[in-house]
């Protein structure tokens, strides 16, 4: 029978969010069940709440950088044992037999891969639930061992945001030697940011302000440029072998075009807006590239993981409680954390809901 489990999460895209009661499946064969600890709350969270997108369903448990033991195994489910740690991120399920999937890039899968929440789940009619609960029942699959000795709650937010920055340095040649520019330090930016130096890039982050150049610096930059200062984005001239841009809204794409040398490489996951201009003039005259970079796939969050747990990069972060989601909700409109809410499902637990 399914279970009744605690949850928050809203029924209309102008209401709050507040406690409910959800049912997750029994574990079929090769589920595993988890309890959750911890869940990051990732901008993308506040826009399915808000329906931003124009596609979300309703009523609605967003959450998708998921840190929990196993509870429960399904009767063929081998990967993990009871009381094992483990993450859920992004995926929960795909078709598994497209190339796609055969290459572990189950993001593209050709039949729509299934997304942790608000994604219409295979062979049912019904949808998805996040992490903003309990427990969740995922097949083995599409969970990830989590790496021993690092905070539980420091690497959640490595399920969404690390895997979000970690393929684009992997793809773009991130290492020794290069110089990477990190646009933007918040909830990507300051993971880009500890990833890149940990890779032993020379890391310079670009933002508007100065405000956060102390942090930056902490984090592994050794260079920090204000756009907000004239001229400060051209005064050394194109110097940059990547560019990391973390920014969504609309920003001057241009000008991070004119800062990398010759093949160097714009690597986008943020979304800079419709119209976004590039002069193609400076793309051919110095056989640059713009490219985008989605998440990675089950493999490569893997290797993110194991990558994070060897060097010890987790996330800042501030804890909270399921009951403060709406404020904190409010502070990440007003780019208000440093750098990542992070939800204490105890919190949902100990209220009794």
């Amino acid at each position: 029978m399914p279970k009744q489990v605690a949850a928050y999460g809203t029924r209309a895209p102008n209401a709050p969010l507040e406690s409910m009661t959800i049912e997750r499946r029994d574990p079929t064969p090769h589920d595993v069940g988890i309890d959750i600890l911890y869940c990051g709350i990732c901008h993308s969270d506040l826009h399915k709440v808000r329906n931003d997108w124009g596609s979300t369903h309703y009523p609605i448990v967003p959450g998708h950088e998921i840190v929990g033991r196993v509870a429960a195994l399904g009767s063929e489910a081998s990967r993990y044992q009871k009381g094992d740690l483990v993450g859920v991120g992004c995926l929960v399920d795909s078709c598994r037999v497209c190339p796609a999937c055969k290459a572990g890039r189950e993001m593209f899968c050709e039949q729509g891969a299934t997304i942790s929440f608000d994604s219409l789940e295979k062979g049912r009619d019904s949808w998805t639930y996040g992490g903003y609960s309990t427990s969740m029942v995922v097949d083995e699959r599409y969970v990830l061992r989590m790496p021993k000795g690092l905070d539980p709650a420091k690497a959640a937010p490595l399920l969404c945001g690390g895997i979000t920055t970690y393929s684009p340095l992997r793809q773009f040649g991130c290492g020794p030697g290069v110089s990477v520019a990190v646009v933007g330090l918040g909830g990507l930016g300051h993971l880009a940011v500890k990833l890149a130096a940990s890779m032993g890039a020379e890391v310079t982050v670009i933002s508007t302000s100065r405000a956060k150049e102390r942090d930056a610096a902490r984090m592994g930059a050794r260079h920090f440029i204000a756009t907000g200062e004239h001229g400060a984005l051209t005064t050394d001239g194109a110097r940059f072998d990547l560019i990391l841009d973390t920014v969504s809204g609309p920003h001057d794409v241009d000008a991070l075009v004119g800062a990398l040398r010759n093949f160097g490489t714009l690597a986008l996951v943020g979304l800079p807006g419709q119209g976004a201009p590039v002069d193609a003039t400076e793309l051919v005259h110095g056989n640059k590239r713009v490219a985008g970079s989605n998440i990675g796939g089950i493999p490569e969050t893997q290797e993110m993981l194991d990558y994070c747990g060897e060097r010890r990069v987790v996330a800042d972060i501030e804890t909270i409680p399921a009951s403060q989601i709406n404020e904190a909700y409010k502070r990440m409109d007003r780019g208000d954390v440093r750098y990542r809410f992070v939800i204490d499902l105890a919190s949902i637990r100990d209220d009794g809901t």
